[in-house]
């Protein structure tokens, strides 16, 4: 099932996530809807909060991105409880866009490699190293669970620039070419 995108100016896109309990009803199902709800919007990551849900799920699908990031080739999968462990000294600066911010798409700088921790989806606890386009996959989205946006990462003047464009998101002027939830 196709659920609705949160746009930014909706409270649960500010909020940390809690972790996800063991025993969360319909996590199975709800992790299916997201990935419907991300092939349908045609994005590469969704968080919990981001389906109006603020819990610490995200997931991703980089497979689409494979023939310019060789490294997203198998990157489709479920993350719970997410940690960042370790983070690179080398950053990497690239062009971000969010399906919670239709039409706005800014330079952030990243960590190149990170080092996580969380559970799949058959509560396996796992740890490995993401660099490259999979680490800001999973940067990005783990932001959301802290309850910021990449809009938080940009400099000042880039801020000041975009603030017309999220207070007409926020004002629910502003709208994805997918299902949405907008603001009054």
């Amino acid at each position: 099932m196709v659920l609705p995108i949160y746009l930014y100016g909706q409270p649960v896109l500010r909020r940390e996530a809690e972790n996800v309990p063991q025993d969360y009803p319909d996590l199975k199902k709800l992790i299916a809807d997201m990935f419907d709800t991300l092939l349908q919007a045609e994005g590469c990551g969704l968080a919990a909060p981001q389906v109006g849900i603020g819990i610490r799920l995200f997931i991703v699908d980089g497979t689409e991105l494979k023939e310019e990031y060789p490294e997203c080739a198998n990157f489709k999968q479920a993350f719970i409880n997410p940690e960042i462990l370790e983070q690179s000294e080398e950053k990497v600066v690239y062009s971000e866009g969010c399906l919670s911010l239709p039409g706005i798409s800014e330079n952030v700088v990243r960590p190149k490699t990170i080092r996580i921790r969380y559970y799949n989806e058959e509560w396996q606890p796992c740890e490995e190293e993401l660099t490259g386009f999979c680490a800001r996959i999973f940067e990005h989205e783990f932001d959301h669970l802290q309850g910021n946006v990449f809009t938080d990462r940009i400099s000042p003047i880039r801020k000041t620039l975009v603030s017309g464009k999220l207070t007409k998101i926020a004002k629910g002027k502003t709208t994805g070419k997918y299902k949405c939830k907008r603001n009054a």
